[in-house]
């Protein structure tokens, strides 16, 4: 459809990979719209960390200069390609796909996404809120269904659940009927309580494996250490026979495997990550995130909120700042 529409924009950015401080906040052209794209002005934008690898060169993907950071972006649709059915002017929408794969990143006043990977921002969600769980809700979905095949009944342990990915996967195995014993920091377990772990552990604790034993003395279903630790020759013994090791973080870890109990327990390691999804796996995570919209059933925690013009810190934030510092998501407005 034909729109008059500013011709440039503000936008985060950078010339080359970098560090947080390459950054530049500045005039680029709006985006042209191709015919299966949604024009969206953005009305609230996170910062992930994979935002971080990708801007210093750490996770390498296919990307032009200047490069727009960002992943995820709620806002309201501008205009619509040709081709584009699905949204008009004037819906409320969210993406979570943007900033990679040859995609220009969503830290833009006006956002170009393709309208296969936008959906309808329940009525009723405020943006901030509701850009703070995007990709770790998503990324929760994909890790516990396709990955850990997660079942009403198992018991599985979860790693870092005072993060957003972690909490976010207690909430979602608990809603899916699992019992989840947790590992946080003392400053996050009433949080970690709240989001539904039954037990929540010291995760600073020397004792940690020996107490992790103790509360699953028939072992696990699954183990997802969303911190990136990857302890995993503590970890393969508390399996159950079939048990399934998610691996999700620690992008420079390396651990020892103890293969012999591995395969004598018939122990899998899945990796993944979010960025990799097909459309149709990251709709399937959008439907479900959106059933939890509609219901009011995600809880989050909000750290700092800057302006788009501070991105720079944004990301120099979360790439020094613990989480428990931060106090929640760093969410970023134009």
């Amino acid at each position: 459809m034909s729109i008059s529409l500013p011709t440039t924009m503000h936008a985060a950015f950078v010339d080359e990979l970098g560090p947080a401080e390459s950054i530049r906040y500045g005039l680029l052209p709006v985006p042209r719209l191709a015919d299966g794209d949604v024009l969206i002005r953005s009305e609230a934008m996170a910062v992930n960390h994979v935002d971080l690898f990708v801007r210093s060169g750490a996770y390498r993907t296919p990307m032009t200069f200047p490069f727009v950071v960002g992943r995820d972006v709620v806002g309201t649709v501008v205009a619509v390609g040709t081709e584009v059915t699905r949204f008009t002017p004037g819906d409320q929408v969210w993406c979570n796909s943007l900033g990679h794969h040859g995609r220009q990143g969503s830290f833009s006043e006006l956002v170009a996404a393709p309208a296969e990977r936008v959906y309808p921002l329940p009525p009723g969600v405020e943006a901030a809120q509701a850009v703070s769980v995007l990709h770790s809700v998503a990324t929760a979905h994909l890790g516990l269904c396709r990955e850990g095949g997660l079942a009403s009944g198992d018991t599985i342990f979860i790693g870092g659940a005072g993060g957003a990915v972690g909490s976010a996967a207690v909430q979602l195995a608990t809603s899916l009927g699992a019992r989840v014993v947790a590992a946080a920091s003392a400053a996050d377990a009433d949080w970690v309580r709240s989001c539904g772990a039954e037990t929540v552990l010291d995760s600073r604790s020397s004792g940690l494996t020996a107490s992790l034993a103790a509360q699953t003395p028939t072992g696990l279903s699954l183990y997802w250490d969303c911190a990136g630790r990857q302890n995993l020759i503590d970890a393969v013994p508390l399996m159950k026979t079939g048990g399934r090791i998610i691996v999700s973080a620690g992008l420079t870890a390396t651990t020892p495997l103890p293969i012999g109990a591995m395969y004598t327990r018939d122990v899998s390691i899945r990796g993944f990550a979010i960025t990799n999804a097909t459309v149709g796996e990251l709709r399937e995570a959008a439907d479900a995130l959106n059933a939890l919209f509609a219901a009011r059933g995600i809880a989050t925690r909000i750290g700092p909120r800057l302006p788009l013009s501070r991105a720079a810190e944004a990301h120099h934030l979360l790439e020094t700042e613990s989480g428990s510092t931060l106090g929640g998501k760093i969410v970023v407005t134009p």
